[in-house]
């Protein structure tokens, strides 16, 4: 299993290819809604990307309230 740095890392470099943002611009504790200036529909077709990414689901009570990456990758870090 990938540490939570590893994990965090693997986000940010997801949601960078996804957006097209440069990798450096991304920081764990950056707000990706303000950060990426996306939607919360664009923020499901990152999370889908994620999922198969990880081979996981999330399911959408353990998103409630996460904004920073960091949270993100703790949320799923717990699942893998």
């Amino acid at each position: 299993m990938p540490d939570i740095d590893t994990t965090t890392n693997q986000i940010l470099d997801l949601a960078s290819t996804h957006f097209k943002v440069p990798r450096e611009q991304l920081s764990p504790d950056d707000d990706f809604f303000k950060k990426l200036g996306i939607d919360s529909l664009q923020a499901l077709s990152l999370l889908t990307r994620i999922e198969g990414h990880f081979h996981i689901e999330l399911p959408d009570y353990e998103l409630q309230g996460v904004t920073d990456f960091r949270t993100l990758a703790e949320r799923i870090q717990s699942r893998l």
